[in-house]
């Protein structure tokens, strides 16, 4: 096993203005405070190594600092390029925290980062897209065995992950957190459509009010996006391979067409889906003047841009962020921060409190897979951790709810009440 190598981060000065984000986020996520205060003294991570690979950024960093709290020794890794915040991950560093980011890494860099995070020899695991799960299976299959188990963030990484259990490959334990009822029904709906148009808005400077947005995938995420473009004035049109999300958009007041017909009415396209070339060159022929692309899933695949720039003549960069690709016949098409998550490449990615109540599973998540004996393969987050955690979400607005009588209960679990 290689040696663990110190701190890779590009201005280790920065660190102030990281620690000013790192206190925003941490007076707005009480969950995460409560969860840190019960670390610190529970210890649930003493002696233990945790490598983690997510997008690296004040949120992120509190996180770190809870299992840090909680007696682990923390090495983190970003998971996209463009989504790491220098002054954050300076900030990080100095409080303790191995640190393998900066944000612009190439592809050689961002895949050494990788690699040293690993080096560090974890025996828990916080993955956001299965990357560190990929290296480890394809290259360190003898250092996967070590896993005690591990989180997984998004769903781009449970559908690797899904396909490795069912081919029997997995070898350690892995919570699936993107399908807790508390993640997937408030971080990808109400996270990602605001913090998609958020991204958007600040990095073109245009209004949504009055356009046409195509959503390209209809699930949790998608719904948020759609949601949000309505609410924001724009006609919204759905395009989904799914009979059953298809029905549901039409029943929620959306047009639903296949990408084909879509690109000829739309002005913003905003890719949801975790699958490949979703908006094709097809699409990409057919579409109008000036149309604005954009991909809110994790990897810069679902915009098709190696067809995009197969089409242009010329590349430029209109605005920071946002690259012009001009076609033979005058037509200028723009992709936002090189198709990646335009939430976090362009934006912070998003809002504090609905990560917290992620990252607050996150936290329990990965002390009930290191500290319990799971088989290897890919399992539900327990249903207990979720109302857990709903129920701190409601005890920080002052929110109370009703709860069953004895006779309701038994009522509810007799067939012969």
């Amino acid at each position: 096993m290689p040696q663990p190598k110190p701190s890779m981060i590009r201005n280790p000065d920065a660190y102030s203005s990281g620690d000013e984000k790192i206190e925003w986020a941490r007076a707005h996520m009480p969950l995460l405070g409560e969860i840190e205060r019960r670390f610190q003294a529970e210890k649930p991570f003493r002696g233990k190594r945790i490598s983690m690979c997510l997008h690296l950024e004040a949120k992120t960093a509190r996180l770190a600092l809870v299992l840090q709290a909680g007696g682990a020794e923390v090495a983190i890794a970003g998971s996209n390029p463009l989504s790491t915040q220098d002054d954050v991950a300076a900030a990080l560093a100095r409080r303790g925290v191995r640190v393998y980011a900066w944000h612009g890494a190439t592809p050689e860099e961002y895949r050494h980062h990788l690699e040293a995070v690993l080096d560090w020899d974890p025996e828990g695991l916080i993955d956001d897209g299965a990357d560190l799960a990929t290296i480890l299976h394809r290259e360190r299959p003898e250092q996967a065995a070590k896993i005690r188990g591990g989180c997984e963030e998004t769903t781009t990484g449970i559908l690797r992950l899904r396909a490795m259990a069912r081919e029997g490959v997995l070898k350690y334990p892995m919570l699936a957190v993107n399908d807790a009822q508390c993640k997937h029904l408030f971080d990808n709906r109400y996270g990602t459509g605001q913090s998609v148009w958020d991204g958007f808005m600040r990095t073109t400077n245009l209004m949504i009010s009055g356009k046409t947005v195509v959503v390209v995938g209809y699930g949790w995420c998608g719904k948020g996006v759609a949601m949000r473009a309505r609410g924001l004035g724009a006609q919204v049109v759905v395009c989904e391979v799914d009979p059953v999300r298809a029905v549901e958009a039409v029943m929620e007041g959306f047009r639903v067409m296949p990408i084909r017909q879509a690109a000829e009415v739309g002005d913003i396209f905003i890719a949801v889906t975790g699958n490949k070339a979703v908006i094709s060159r097809d699409a990409m022929e057919r579409m109008k003047d000036g149309a604005i692309l954009g991909n809110a899933g994790h990897f810069d695949v679902e915009v098709d841009k190696a067809a995009l720039a197969d089409l242009a003549v010329e590349v430029r960069t209109a605005r920071p962020n946002v690259d012009e690709y001009r076609l033979a016949d005058g037509r200028r098409l723009y992709l936002i921060a090189e198709g990646r998550l335009v939430n976090l490449a362009a934006g912070d990615g998003h809002p504090v409190e609905v990560m917290d109540m992620t990252f607050a599973l996150q936290a329990l998540g990965l002390r009930e897979v290191m500290t319990k004996p799971y088989p290897p393969g890919l399992h539900a987050i327990p249903a207990h951790m979720d109302e857990e955690v709903a129920r701190m979400r409601l005890s920080t607005w002052g929110v109370e709810i009703d709860a069953l009588t004895e006779a309701q209960r038994q009522y509810l679990a007799s067939w012969n009440a």
